[in-house]
């Protein structure tokens, strides 16, 4: 005791104090701006599916007379693919919770349903929702036994195969008819642009720009029905 250094043991307590007392403000400002960026995002989703119709035809508004029919068409084409696109993620997700639902119960893997639940719900991000999923389940896992783990490792890898090679190609592409490197591109740039918001709209995205592409850039040929590219644009 006598050789204790109170003076340097009071000084080293107040600096990691500070240390540790900073560092949770940092982190409960990070914390409070991702749920304000989520709250905002809830209401302008809120907004726009209320008020949407009126913006729609606002934003067309602004549009001169002459275009603005080839426009409105061109959008409702983007639209109808988009919900196609919904409708098929959403049967992806239904299919990937039916799945794990079933193989996490004959594991006997605890909170089976919940967690099926979870990979099912997750999967509407394309590529990363089933890597968090499956990182989530795989925890859970742990605490039962090595050999839950490799299950569930072994059912996803077996899974995304199945779904990139079968489900996938039968269900988003001749629904949303966009290559497989346009997905992969605009999660990328989701992904980088807006973090896990832009993944999840990403793909919308893309199918939005496919089609104004194809309609303002790209126009079948009169005669030979190929695709030519237009060197003017018309109204």
């Amino acid at each position: 005791m006598r050789n204790i250094n109170l003076t340097a043991v009071e000084t080293k307590f107040k600096q990691d104090t500070a240390q540790y007392i900073g560092a949770f403000i940092l982190s409960i400002s990070d914390w409070a701006t991702k749920l304000f960026a989520i709250v905002t995002g809830i209401i302008l989703t809120v907004y726009f599916l209320a008020e949407g119709e009126h913006v729609y035809h606002w934003s067309l508004s602004l549009v001169p007379a002459v275009r603005r029919p080839r426009l409105d068409e061109t959008l409702q084409r983007a639209a109808a693919r988009m919900g196609r696109w919904l409708l098929g993620q959403l049967a992806l997700m239904l299919i990937l919770g039916v799945c794990s639902g079933i193989v996490f119960g004959a594991m006997h893997l605890r909170y089976a349903f919940a967690l099926a639940v979870l990979m099912g719900c997750f999967n509407i991000v394309p590529v990363v929702g089933a890597f968090v999923s499956t990182s989530i389940v795989m925890v859970f896992a742990a605490s039962d036994s090595w050999e839950k783990v490799l299950g569930v490792l072994i059912f996803e890898l077996v899974y995304v195969q199945i779904e990139n090679a079968y489900l996938t190609p039968r269900i988003m592409k001749t629904r949303v008819d966009l290559a497989g490197t346009s997905v992969f591109v605009a999660l990328l740039l989701g992904g980088s642009l807006a973090g896990v918001v832009g993944v999840l709209v990403a793909v919308p995205s893309a199918v939005l720009v496919a089609v104004l592409i194809e309609e303002y850039i790209i126009r079948p040929a009169e005669t030979s029905g190929q695709p030519e590219i237009a060197h003017v644009i018309s109204p």
